[in-house]
């Protein structure tokens, strides 16, 4: 069994990607320290609210080191995915600096924060395996990701503008919306990372 470890620092979302997780067969591990990260295959770190706060719990509890030196792969979930970036608009908190780019409020668009239902232009990225342009995701946001190299965004959405929706740098990526909270292509997202996670693993 695949075993991976979901960052708990706090988040509100833990439990829900660790149910999900769960759901597609994956052995889950929530670590609350560094040490509880140690052999496993994949790392999920989660998160919502503001990226100060995420980032100040992220590092009181040590996981600072260890997730910019993964040797597994590693998928952020919406504020834990803009914590893989240098800094973020919202509060100018530093941030984890693995992907270079800063989060910046959406612009021109008909409300703030982006609640609800919305698709998603993809590549053809291992995350995406098996998706095609009908399936929506659920995103609560309102502030997204600019990468200093576009070329790391593998999904992209539309309110009022069109902002970052998912992006992968090497074994690191990151997703805007909440796949714990997307229902069928939400499970077929984690269940399509826990493959990779597999896949990396045999391959070592």
């Amino acid at each position: 069994m695949t075993t991976i470890a979901v960052v708990d620092h706090g988040a509100g979302n833990l439990v829900s990607i660790a149910q999900g997780l769960e759901r597609v067969e994956a052995d889950v591990i929530v670590a609350t320290e560094p040490g509880q990260m140690d052999g496993v295959d994949g790392v999920v770190l989660p998160g919502v609210g503001s990226t100060a706060a995420a980032m100040h719990r992220i590092s009181e509890a040590g996981f600072i080191g260890p997730l910019t030196s993964m040797a597994v792969p590693l998928l952020g979930v919406c504020v834990g995915m803009q914590v893989l970036f240098d800094t973020s608009d919202e509060d100018g908190a530093a941030c984890l600096g693995i992907m270079s780019g800063i989060v910046r409020e959406l612009k021109n668009t008909p409300t703030l924060p982006h609640i609800g239902w919305n698709d998603v232009t993809m590549t053809d990225d291992p995350l995406f395996a098996g998706f095609d342009s009908s399936e929506l995701f659920y995103f609560v946001h309102s502030y997204a990701p600019v990468p200093i190299d576009a070329s790391i965004t593998i999904g992209t959405s539309t309110h009022g503008e069109t902002f970052v929706a998912a992006v992968r740098q090497g074994s690191v990526a990151g997703v805007q919306f909440h796949p714990e909270r997307s229902g069928d292509a939400g499970i077929k997202l984690l269940s399509n990372f826990v493959r990779n996670c597999e896949e990396v693993q045999r391959a070592a």
